[in-house]
């Protein structure tokens, strides 16, 4: 079970650099072991795969979030069209955000169980440049022949996709993976009081705004995740 502290990204004590990742790329280490013996496999049935970003910190969170508040980097809505932030109210400006980018305190990729993945192989040149926009995953795309071994073979070691799908919160990421055993222990482990007490105590772009729409914010964009159960043939995404 991981400590306040671990759980909302204040501390590190819980994660591990990923062994032949990139410096930096951090995982629990049950999280790190699953994922090696994926990328194995996957590497055996040649498909290259490799971490973009694992475990991310509260300060880091908290960087993203109150430049895209503060409007010094862009918006978009949940189609990826760019919005204009000067037309927009809190609210509607939060909501960008959570599309997107996930609450300081409330990522996910705090708790050293969920990473985004990738094909290095069509950017090794350093021609192209990664995106992680779901053109990249869909057929054509860079990271399409990844995507479907994943679908396929990720809930073998104990992974599935959170966001497999838009539902009215966070946007479909194709990439995100999450160690379902210790993702959803903390998922349940993390509730309102924790992430009140820590919006209060931090420099958090409509801290106002959050605290009162707290319970709301919880259900659209974090609780709400699709299922790991299989739900047709190798499609097992919810």
């Amino acid at each position: 079970m991981l400590k306040p502290a671990e759980l909302c990204g204040i501390a590190n004590s819980h994660v591990r650099q990923v062994t032949g990742e990139r410096e930096g790329v951090c995982l629990q280490p049950t999280v790190a072991d699953a994922y090696l013996a994926m990328r194995d496999a996957a590497a055996a049935d040649g498909i290259h795969l490799a971490i973009a970003s694992a475990f991310r910190d509260f300060e880091r969170q908290r960087a993203i979030w109150n430049r895209k508040f503060n409007g010094n980097a862009p918006l978009y809505n949940d189609r990826g069209e760019l919005l204009d932030t000067t037309q927009l109210s809190t609210g509607e400006k939060i909501e960008a955000i959570l599309t997107w980018s996930a609450l300081p305190g409330a990522s996910r990729h705090h708790w050293g169980t969920d990473f985004d993945v990738y094909d290095p192989t069509p950017f090794s040149s350093g021609e192209r440049k990664l995106e992680l926009i779901p053109a990249e995953y869909e057929l054509n795309g860079p990271c399409y022949s990844l995507h479907q071994w994943l679908i396929k073979h990720a809930r073998d070691f104990g992974f599935f996709f959170p966001y497999a799908r838009y539902q009215g919160g966070v946007a479909a990421e194709p990439w995100h993976l999450s160690h379902q055993t210790l993702a959803s222990e903390a998922l349940a482990a993390l509730n309102t009081e924790v992430l009140s007490q820590l919006i209060g105590q931090h420099d958090i772009a409509g801290k106002a705004y959050l605290q009162e729409q707290l319970g709301d914010i919880k259900a659209r964009f974090i609780d709400a995740i699709c299922s790991a159960d299989i739900t047709a043939g190798d499609i097992w995404f919810g």
